[in-house]
């Protein structure tokens, strides 16, 4: 079995939880996580690519193990989740790395790429959007309301994804087999996100998502200048985060590699190996050190 160790790390005055494991001198891995999840996510994926690599997986403020001050506390956006992250590989040495963003993964990878191109070696993304096209209209619609008018009636379009049913939906909708889903997965984050005073953290995160469409076209500029190594593996039946939003990487990363699997938008929960497998085989190509080694 591998190990993997549980740990946290004081960063920027907050206690913030990680997963780690695998060899301290391999190329690093960042997995970051989505809503309304923590790196619990990763727990079978560590494992699969902890033999070669070495795997940081970190709960955001807000969520799962980490600290979770109030609103009244701390300035919940994702330029703050993405300055955490990046506090915390600099606490650990990190200097290089490729990441795996899902869902709120990818705005604070998208972030960490921006801030500091020359750090990303390679990009797995599953399910994280960086593109309008992305987005699936039926879901966004109370969320876009919600951004143009904070309100009570904008406001409860959106606590309806803090519910149990919603939660479960985004774990169940598109999989081919739910059966292969355990309940654990959403009973657990439900739980996290109950928490007092979490739902004021959720609301505050909702209303910062839109700085995340502005911030595509920096974005997109990235990828044509830097042509970043990138995997696109996307559950292809995901009513969030649609199937157009990874094909839209190859426009302006032609040599993306873009795989649209039989899942739905917790790919990992039902498709896990052959994540890993893609993982695995994109990685060894992209990273040199490793695929010399092979």
């Amino acid at each position: 079995m591998t190990a993997v160790h549980h740990r946290y790390a004081d960063v920027q005055g907050h206690r913030i939880f990680y997963r780690e494991a695998g060899p301290a001198g391999a190329p690093v891995v960042v997995l970051l996580h989505g809503f309304p999840t923590n790196s619990f996510m990763f727990r079978d994926l560590i494992p699969a690519l902890a033999h070669r690599y070495h795997v940081i997986a970190p709960d955001h403020l807000g969520f799962g193990l980490s600290d979770a001050p109030p609103v009244t506390e701390f300035a919940y956006g994702f330029d703050a989740l993405a300055g955490l992250t990046a506090g915390l590989l600099a606490r650990l040495g990190v200097t290089r790395y490729a990441i795996y963003v899902q869902d709120y993964g990818a705005p604070v990878g998208w972030r960490l790429a921006l801030d500091d191109p020359g750090a990303i070696t390679a990009i797995i993304t599953q399910n994280g959007n960086g593109y309008e096209a992305g987005l699936v209209e039926d879901f966004w619609r109370p969320v876009r309301a919600y951004w143009a008018d904070r309100n009570a009636e904008t406001e409860a379009g959106v606590r309806a994804a803090l519910t149990l049913d919603a939660i479960r939906w985004q774990y169940l909708h598109g999989v081919p087999d739910p059966s292969l889903v355990s309940p654990d997965t959403w009973l657990h984050d439900h739980a996290l996100v109950s928490r007092p005073g979490n739902d004021l953290v959720q609301l505050a995160l909702f209303a910062d998502y839109a700085t995340n469409l502005a911030l595509y076209p920096r974005l997109h500029e990235y990828f044509r200048a830097s042509r970043v190594p990138l995997l696109a593996v996307w559950g292809r039946n995901d009513e969030i985060f649609g199937p157009d939003g990874a094909r839209a990487f190859a426009a302006d990363l032609p040599d993306a590699e873009i795989h649209l699997l039989d899942g739905g938008h917790f790919l990992l929960e039902s498709a896990g190996e052959e994540v890993a497998a893609l993982m695995r085989d994109f990685l060894a190509r992209s990273l040199p050190q490793v695929a010399a080694a092979l």
